[in-house]
């Protein structure tokens, strides 16, 4: 999966929120990166019922900043990731 959030959400901790949240689900692999438009885009690879549940903190949860919106993908799993890292 792939998700792009977008509000108030850099310089404020949301990909260390994002990372921690995703080691809290378990079973993920991937990255949270700063995009130069202001957004926050989220690689996320495992069973869809993890990544499912990391969308799900994404819009509902108590995240720093400010959200206002999640658009996400599906595809197919890429592989090539070492845990759930911060670029």
């Amino acid at each position: 999966m792939t998700a792009w959030v977008r509000g108030h959400v850099q310089g404020v901790g949301f990909r260390w929120f994002t990372r921690a949240n995703a080691l809290r689900v378990g079973g993920l692999e991937g990255f949270a990166v700063n995009l130069g438009d202001g957004r926050v885009q989220i690689v996320a690879e495992g069973e869809r019922q993890h990544c499912e549940r990391l969308l799900a903190w994404l819009r509902e949860g108590d995240t720093p900043g400010r959200v206002d919106g999640v658009t996400e993908i599906w595809g197919e799993p890429r592989g090539g990731y070492d845990g759930f890292a911060i670029r």
